[in-house]
């Protein structure tokens, strides 16, 4: 009785809290956002990496209450307006200790190169360390894009290299009776390997180095150039590390040792009296605020994450994790291609792919937008692999930066057979169905059988052979060639540029240049972002089928009490289509850089 009394005041306490704590707080932020305030006369914008970066701005309206809110693409565009801005004298960066996804470190320099050039202003950045975690070559190379690169005193320069590790379940499926039961076109197409081997097969070793050469070579001969060094002796330099600070200092590879603090001192005095340091995300706030452009239009659509079929508002109402759903994307492109003030679009793709079908619904939306007679630029992210490259493949033209993974032309499919694992812990798996005996295919209790896998075999080689037509018709590649270079084998964008697979290497500025080209535009041009998709709530009454004035009201009323499992709850319903299909093939490539 106790406990149930307790139960009845925590509910009571947590309605109250909902009631008057949710309006208040709601009125709070709306006079914020109407009334920032005002940018200093002389100010600096700080710029902090660590958190890690989206590449596209996300439609979720709680991302900053789940540790994310910066963008790529929102850097870019502040940093465009914050160069021409008066009251801006500088940019203070904290570079994250481990790496930067290399496509985002090299759409980053582009974005500080060109802050410095046109702006003429100073950009500073900041280093705690550089540790071998992830892609650190390329945070090493986004801080020697800088004026001015500082590490703290006695921390650790560890950027001498590039690793990758997999790890590989085989001999733990057999031990314990699981069998990986997966077709692959095909020998490069090795995102299901681990589940397959114990050990890199030949063609997975030859892949991942090479993709991680061209990556690690990009990466140090571009830092080379902006420390006007010589790309073998900056190299030979930093693989005989790790170093302190102080060492990196007298062997060339950064330009000071301080503490941030010091750092910030000098960035402040050197921006003039009053100065002030300015959150980046504050001072974007204030670009949204501004009136857009006039002149064409140019839309803006994005793609960022797996693709799958369906629409929906991006996810949990709390999550930072990103889907493109094919309903979302293909409205979006049949909305440009109808909208008569758009000349052109600029398609930023950043996904290592997912379902072919989504993958195919959203081509066909491009195509419809090159019929309306306005060409369409890929502009690639991280990824643009796979389904993200079936997607890309017949776009009037396609930039990727040096170091974005693409290509990855092939598909997998199949599923766990569990029969013998459980079994082993007294469940017993039983299947009965009607009609074909494919219908059992895709049962988790026993493998295919001949019959089954024949004609699931005979699945996978079609759609390996659509895909490569889809890409030999968009590039105008003779078939025998796609088939060479395809294979699901992964290429770094430096490398697809020399295969025929994209046109240009560059980031989102260069794609609107391409854009603009393409559609005879002079002058400025809007960038109009267009999204097809549902709000979170939104997604939320679909899927439960209960009003999204509720759902809001869950929302919130989870944030505010601090509730761990309606969070659960809310990111499982997120996740719950993704595994809704176990048997389906995939145009999926495996994803090794985070």
């Amino acid at each position: 009785m106790k406990q149930f009394f307790l139960t009845v005041a925590g509910v009571f306490v947590g309605l109250v809290l909902f009631v008057v704590g949710v309006p208040f707080l709601l009125i709070v932020m709306a006079a914020g956002a109407a009334r920032p305030a005002p940018i200093p006369a002389h100010s600096v914008l700080a710029l902090d990496l660590r958190r890690g970066l989206t590449d596209q701005e996300a439609q979720n309206p709680f991302a900053a209450f789940s540790g994310g809110g910066n963008s790529v693409m929102s850097v870019i565009e502040t940093l465009r307006r914050a160069e021409t801005d008066d009251k801006v004298k500088a940019i203070f960066v904290r570079l994250p200790e481990g790496g930067i996804a290399p496509a985002t470190a090299d759409e980053l320099r582009l974005a500080f190169k060109h802050f410095r050039s046109v702006g003429k202003k100073p950009i500073y950045s900041h280093s705690q360390g550089l540790y071998p975690s992830g892609m650190v070559t390329s945070t090493y190379m986004l801080g020697a894009a800088s004026t001015e690169f500082w590490m703290q005193p006695d921390s650790s320069f560890q950027a001498v290299g590039v690793a990758s590790e997999a790890m590989f379940f085989k001999r733990f499926f057999d031990k314990y009776g699981v069998k990986a039961e997966y077709e692959q076109r095909y020998e490069y197409k090795n995102a299901v390997n681990p589940y397959l081997y114990s050990d890199y097969t030949p063609a997975h070793r030859e892949s991942s180095l090479s993709w991680m050469g061209s990556v690690y070579r990009s990466a140090l001969t571009t830092a080379a150039a902006d420390r006007k060094v010589a790309p073998a002796a900056l190299i030979k330099v930093l693989e005989a590390g790790p170093y302190s600070a102080q060492e990196a200092r007298e062997k060339g590879l950064i330009d000071r040792v301080g503490q941030v603090n010091d750092l910030q001192s000098v960035v402040l005095s050197r921006a003039g009296k009053g100065a002030k340091l300015i959150d980046f995300e504050d001072y974007a706030a204030h670009g949204k605020k501004s009136p857009a452009k006039s002149g064409p239009t140019i839309a803006v659509i994005g793609a960022e994450g797996a693709i799958m079929t369906g629409s929906s508002g991006g996810g949990s109402p709390f999550g930072g994790e990103t889907t493109v759903y094919s309903d979302d994307v293909s409205k979006a492109l049949y909305d440009a291609a109808a909208d008569k003030d758009v000349k052109a679009v600029v398609f930023r793709v950043s996904s290592p792919g997912g379902s072919d079908t989504a993958s195919e619904q959203i081509l066909a939306a491009v195509k419809a937008v090159k019929a309306a007679g306005k060409p369409v630029v890929v502009s690639m992210g991280t990824y643009a692999a796979s389904g993200g490259y079936w997607i890309s493949s017949q776009a009037s033209s396609i930039v990727a930066e040096p170091t974005t993974l693409t290509g990855s032309i092939g598909v997998y499919g199949g599923k766990f057979a569990l029969g013998e694992a459980l079994s082993r812990f007294g469940v017993d798996t039983r299947e009965v169905h009607v009609g074909g005996d494919y219908a059992g295919a895709f049962g988790t209790g026993e493998g295919f059988t001949p019959d089954q896998r024949a004609k699931f075999a005979g699945w996978m080689d079609r759609i390996y052979a659509g895909f490569v037509t889809r890409v030999s018709e968009g590039r105008k590649l003779p078939p025998e060639r796609v088939r060479e270079i395809a294979k699901g084998r992964v290429w770094t964008g430096e490398q697809a540029l020399q295969l025929g697979l994209v046109d240009e290497l560059g980031g989102f500025y260069q794609a609107v240049d391409k854009a603009k080209a393409l559609a005879n535009i002079k002058g400025d041009v809007k960038l109009k972002r267009m999204d097809g998709g549902k709000s979170p709530f939104e997604a939320l009454e679909r899927a439960l089928g209960v009003s999204s004035t509720s759902m809001r009201a869950v929302a919130a009323s989870a944030w505010i009490l601090g509730d761990p499992r309606s969070q659960a709850i809310m990111d499982e319903l997120a996740h719950a289509r993704l595994r809704a299909a176990p048997g389906g093939a995939s145009v999926l490539a495996d994803t090794p850089i985070h």
